[in-house]
């Protein structure tokens, strides 16, 4: 898979504040797989919910948020979207008080397309960074999250 390099990188000078700099990064990394994505009309967010719905499908909403370390009630939020498009649907048993999800064939679809273009971020970041400087932040950004429960 050809992944087009040719990117504008611009000289951004750090904080010294690491609370500051890591939001920066993060919103930056946000921005760039978006743009990767945007053919799909997912934002990487969605692709993300998208990606673990396939996965784990059915899964509850509860089982879900605790998956992807995400507050229940902006799950809930951010899944709204995904079922008012058709891409998402509630299986469970009607009265349940336990929504079970799953993609629609809709779902499964747009996932399916939108999974090439992140692939496609993924190789962008692992040939900008290099696979060693990935592997190092991916187990800093793993020793910061435990940090918290």
């Amino acid at each position: 898979m050809e992944v087009n390099m040719d990117r504008n990188i611009f000289n951004k000078k750090s904080f010294s504040c690491n609370c500051l700099n890591v939001r920066r990064a993060s919103q930056a990394i946000t921005e760039v797989y978006d743009e990767f994505l945007a053919p799909s009309n997912l934002k990487v967010g969605k692709f993300s919910l998208l990606k673990h719905i396939y996965q784990l499908g059915p899964v509850s909403v509860s089982d879900l948020a605790l998956i992807i370390r995400l507050d229940r009630t902006t799950l809930v939020r951010n899944l709204k979207s995904l079922e008012e498009s058709g891409l998402v649907r509630d299986i469970s048993i009607e009265g349940s008080r336990n929504r079970q999800l799953k993609l629609t064939d809709k779902g499964v679809e747009a996932y399916r397309s939108a999974e090439r273009l992140w692939e496609k971020a993924q190789i962008f970041f692992e040939e900008y960074l290099g696979l060693d400087n990935i592997n190092t932040l991916t187990a800093i950004l793993s020793k910061i999250e435990a940090l918290v429960p």
